[in-house]
């Protein structure tokens, strides 16, 4: 009977869990060009509660899987592996040739309302 509370609260306990770390990776993150002059790709990072990511003038959609962080790119989903440890976010795997890391500089702001969240892949018509 014990068994059963256990996984019983465990299961509870699991959204929490996502929960968190979905808010843990809300913000504006950047890449410092002083770090690595040599690596490409977005410098500031908008990661925002509605499923959008904006860097640059790009915006995607994201989602977490397990450890991992997906994004909607060119019409299906690219997982990289994720590490949050403080105000760091390191992404690596995916299309990145070397791990990432990016420092949080504050909260995420505001999607304009001209800017649709992109669509999830996994339901557009193929």
């Amino acid at each position: 009977m014990r068994l059963g509370w256990i996984v019983a609260a465990a299961m509870l306990g699991a959204p929490s869990v996502a929960a968190a770390q979905q808010a843990a990776i809300l913000g504006t993150w950047k890449f410092d060009l002083k770090q690595d002059q040599k690596k490409e790709g977005p410098r500031i990072v908008i990661v925002r509660p509605d499923s959008s990511a904006s860097y640059g003038t790009q915006t995607v959609r994201w989602r977490l899987v397990g450890d991992s962080l997906a994004l909607a790119l060119g019409g299906e989903w690219v997982n990289y592996s994720l590490r949050l440890k403080g105000k760091n976010l390191t992404l690596s795997g995916g299309d990145l040739n070397e791990p990432v890391t990016f420092h949080r500089v504050g909260p995420p702001t505001l999607r304009p309302d001209s800017i649709p969240v992109p669509p999830d892949p996994a339901t557009q018509p193929s």
